[in-house]
């Protein structure tokens, strides 16, 4: 399945996105709770009562829906960084030992097609194509071989940076140079584990105005999924809604000579096998 937050006529719920179009839960399945962190907390028996709707028409054509971010606020995002190998080598760092954990605030959560801020004090604006974990249940000290079920499912993540912010000295300053408002794109769909077998073995591209700057595989992650899944929750609880982006590959604007970096009017596309496409176009903020 392919859960989605949209909003339609001025109201805004939960629904399943089809190929041709979006099948609305409160319609299909009006017991169900009608925002996203509900659903996922009302576990598996809401799961498979969302999965008895999947074989409807749609209620709307996409044309018709604003499509938001998955979870509009998510109670946790926890960010993994350098995390793929050759991104590791190009920002001229040692493979790390165990996974590097950094905290996006809750508020730079944005929807998959919504505008990106370019704020004025910074012009070091940066892309992070990632694949994102979506928590499913609400879970500690998780052993990797066990990790696959507390998963929701998948979506793609932009980890928009601020890398001057970011460079302010650990560990701090990852905090404040990676959640500024907007600056995590994600969606377009939260996509159920059943529909994607290996989450290793996953195609991850982004475009910059149709350039394409990363291509790379999630078989290049250094901590995969369930060992970063183990790792975390070692030290503190999972909550459902819970987001955790697995890190980007190489490719950076930060890692180009000179980089390239993003300003007012750049569109940047993410695609990730499986998980469709996010797009998002940067405008300077408005203060």
């Amino acid at each position: 399945m392919r859960l989605v937050t949209f909003t339609q006529n001025n109201s805004t719920r939960i629904g399943l996105l089809a190929a041709d179009g979006v099948i609305d839960l409160s319609q299909a399945a009006p017991g169900l709770p009608t925002d996203m962190l509900g659903f996922l907390q009302a576990g598996d028996e809401a799961m498979a009562t969302a999965r008895e709707a999947a074989t409807m028409s749609p209620h709307y054509a996409l044309a018709d829906v604003k499509l938001n971010c998955p979870i509009p606020t998510p109670p946790m995002i926890l960010a993994i960084g350098l995390n793929y190998r050759l991104h590791a080598e190009e920002s001229g760092a040692a493979l790390p030992k165990v996974p590097l954990v950094f905290t996006k605030q809750q508020t730079c959560a944005n929807g998959p097609y919504d505008p990106v801020w370019a704020p004025p004090e910074s012009p070091m604006l940066d892309y992070e194509g990632e694949l994102g974990i979506v928590i499913g249940k609400r879970c500690r000290r998780v052993r990797k071989e066990d990790a696959e079920d507390v998963i929701a499912g998948y979506c793609i993540v932009n980890d928009v940076s601020i890398r001057d912010w970011q460079a302010r000295g650990a560990p701090a300053s990852f905090t404040m140079g990676k959640s500024w408002d907007t600056h995590g794109p994600m969606g377009p769909a939260i996509v159920t584990r059943d529909e994607v077998p290996d989450p290793h073995a996953l195609q991850l591209k982004t475009w910059v105005n149709g350039d394409l700057r990363q291509d790379s595989s999630t078989s290049d992650l250094i901590f995969n999924c369930f060992e970063i899944i183990e790792f975390i929750s070692t030290a503190f609880t999972l909550v459902p809604g819970t987001v955790i982006p697995t890190g980007t590959p190489s490719g950076v604007a930060s890692a180009m000579k000179p980089p390239a970096w993003l300003v007012d009017g750049d569109v940047v596309r993410i695609e990730i096998d499986k998980l469709g496409h996010i797009e998002n176009r940067i405008v300077a903020e408005p203060v």
